[in-house]
């Protein structure tokens, strides 16, 4: 067993331990489990969302886009900023309308926000779909982690099966604020090792950052300047609108906002995270100083980047350290990720469909579907050779499809009907499967259209197709009524 191994299993057996510990003096019933008891006050509402943010997608990912496409990676920077800022605003209204309800997921809010039953299970089945290929990101991550500490002696797929298992047993046990502990404990490494090595690196190997771009730029021209084409301009001001405006639309970010125990919370918060996307620097920062340290990684092994560079560098032990935070980017957002996807589909699926269940029932019933769902993630896992980035645009793709339905009803009441936001829906999701099917961009659409709408972000489509079909819709239908609490 190598020294960065050993350390890695050690904190795969704190991980599992702090979740456990986690339930201790609290009954996990449905709202205990899935959002804390709504108890959750400024430090630990932003440990559940910071960690959902730093995930594997920020740690290789980040620096696996800055090492193989260059500058179009700081969009990565750009929309969470502008999410943390339009939080503000957005969630408190969300909050007070859940916490006055009692609502415990994402497709409740939906469900009672319309007055429809309805609405509620195409949210769900929407929101697990988005879901899943955003825990495919973790578990694959974690394998590329595990595999690269232990050199090659784990093989990403015995590391996968592994931390699905730890995923699980905490996750059953103690939900949400298993999650929170782990946050804690990931939030203070991920601070240390990033900021360490995007610090270390560059001035190791350039003699400062300026002279690693130099010497990048040099290397690579035009690496560290955004094409005329492609991923121009037009492309990066879209991607970051469109994963801006699906960011708190993720079902786990939403499900999140109910933990909190008042909304200055959020509005406290609003302020902290922009400045804390600062940390995504030091992830680029390590992803170009490997450009030429580590050269030759094409394609999906781009996501490498980090920790070739990194046992290149220090050797074993640090491997080890960087290699354990980066474990915890992967757990603490894949354990939120299945307890949101278990009691979406636990509410607002197995409660329609058995309206007399209890309680209790539903509660058994979420926690029941945490192993099936990480099942099916590890067996999709498998089976994909995407880049990180790649996966979580796909999600986002998803998600934005349920914008349209969340700005026309956050007045008093919606502003159309349930059918119509039902039908844009649809019509966007089935969007959004033919675009990734067929690999169809805007310029394959729109030929003959001028470079710079041929270079939009193709989320955009389908968010367009839905607008248009829940615009007609709502022509015809007359939107619900929702009574006061």
């Amino acid at each position: 067993m190598t020294p960065a191994l050993g350390i890695i299993i050690g904190v795969f057996v704190l991980v599992v331990a702090l979740g456990l510990a986690a339930r201790r003096g609290h009954e996990m019933n449905l709202e205990q489990w899935s959002v804390g008891g709504r108890g959750f006050g400024t430090i630990f509402v932003f440990l559940l969302m910071a960690g959902e943010i730093y995930t594997t997608f920020t740690f290789l990912g980040g620096s696996g886009w800055a090492y193989g496409k260059g500058a179009p990676a700081f969009y990565i920077l750009c929309y969470g900023a502008i999410a943390y800022s339009v939080s503000y605003f957005l969630l408190p209204i969300i909050w007070r309308f859940a916490q006055a309800r009692r609502l415990v997921s994402q497709a409740d809010f939906f469900a009672v926000k319309y007055d429809s039953r309805a609405l509620g299970v195409v949210v769900a089945v929407v929101s697990v779909a988005a879901l899943v290929p955003y825990l495919v990101l973790q578990l694959k991550g974690l394998g590329i982690i595990v595999s690269e500490a232990s050199g090659g002696v784990v093989t990403q797929q015995v590391a996968i099966w592994a931390g699905s298992a730890a995923l699980v047993v905490y996750v059953v046990v103690s939900g949400v604020r298993g999650s929170a502990w782990t946050s804690a404990l990931k939030d203070v490494m991920i601070l240390a090792v990033v900021i360490a090595i995007g610090v270390y690196l560059p001035m190791h190997y350039y003699g400062g950052y300026r002279a690693m771009f130099e010497a990048v730029e040099a290397a690579k021209p035009g690496a560290l300047t955004l094409p005329s084409s492609g991923m121009s301009p037009a492309w990066f001001v879209s991607t970051v609108l469109l994963t801006a405006t699906g960011f708190y639309l993720w079902p786990q970010f939403f499900a999140g906002v109910y933990t909190a125990r008042n909304e200055n919370v959020f509005r406290k918060n609003a302020v902290i995270l922009p400045l804390y996307q600062l940390i995504i620097l030091f992830v680029f920062f390590v992803g170009f100083a490997a450009t030429l340290v580590v050269p030759g990684l094409k394609g999906a092994d781009a996501d490498l980047s980090l920790l070739r560079i990194v046992e290149h560098s220090f050797g074993s032990w640090t491997l080890g350290i960087i290699g354990a935070a980066g474990i915890l980017t992967a757990l603490v957002p894949g354990s939120m990720i299945l307890v949101t996807a278990g009691t979406i589909l636990a509410q607002n699926v197995y409660r329609v469909i058995t309206p007399t269940a209890t309680d209790r029932t539903v509660s058994l019933v979420a926690r029941s579907l945490v192993p099936l769902l990480a099942l099916a993630s590890v067996l999709l896992t498998l089976r994909g050779g995407e880049t990180l980035v790649v996966m979580l645009l796909m999600g986002y793709n998803f998600v934005t499809q349920l914008f349209p339905a969340l700005i026309l009803c956050l007045g008093e009441n919606p502003r159309v009907s349930a059918a119509s936001v039902i039908a844009g829906i649809v019509a966007g999701e089935l969007t959004v499967v033919f675009l990734t099917v067929t690999s169809a961009t805007v310029a394959t659409l729109l030929p003959a259209a001028p470079q710079m709408i041929k270079d939009l972000n193709v989320g955009f489509v389908a968010l367009g197709v839905n607008a248009v079909v829940l615009c007609a819709v709502a022509l015809v239908t007359r939107p619900a009524t929702v009574s006061a609490a």
